[in-house]
């Protein structure tokens, strides 16, 4: 993406207010590993997806934030001046409600999904890499869903 990212006094409170979402409340900032921490939110937010939301609950929770993900992760893309920052880390927190989907939710499968979905979304096998070639928002957001997929299916079957 040839756009330069704006410095932080020069934007809107709008555009702050997309970037401190995309961003994971700023664990996107963190410098090393900002997947890996932005990923953290997947703990409480597997744990209230726990609190008596049935199956086709949490899949609607993940399909809205997938939708909201798409224009949210694009435009924080363009703030930053990159086609996918590091820092743009809903991506990753709109995967877990697919990770949790179809499984009891305890401390066991919170820790599990979330390793797994690490392991799938760092490693992106096949055929994650392709779909993240889309580009913008959805190239952003479809990547993570598809790995999340993957660990759920992996959680399934070691329950």
């Amino acid at each position: 993406m040839s756009e330069q990212s704006l410095p932080e006094q020069q934007l809107s409170l709008t555009d702050r207010s997309v970037l401190l979402v995309a961003e994971g409340c700023g664990l996107g900032r963190i410098p090393v590993m900002p997947g890996t921490f932005g990923s953290l939110w997947g703990f409480p937010l597997g744990w209230l997806l726990g609190q008596g939301i049935p199956e086709w609950g949490r899949l609607g929770i993940g399909l809205v934030m997938f939708l909201v993900g798409i224009p949210l992760c694009d435009r924080a893309a363009r703030l930053r001046g990159s086609k996918d920052p590091g820092s743009v880390v809903w991506d990753e927190i709109a995967a877990f409600p697919f990770v949790y989907a179809f499984v009891p939710i305890n401390w066991q499968t919170l820790i599990a999904g979330f390793v797994l979905f690490r392991i799938f979304d760092i490693s992106k096998p096949p055929p994650v890499r392709t779909v993240e070639r889309l580009g913008g928002g959805v190239g952003i957001m479809i990547d993570d869903t598809v790995a999340a997929f993957y660990a759920v299916f992996v959680l399934l079957v070691l329950i």
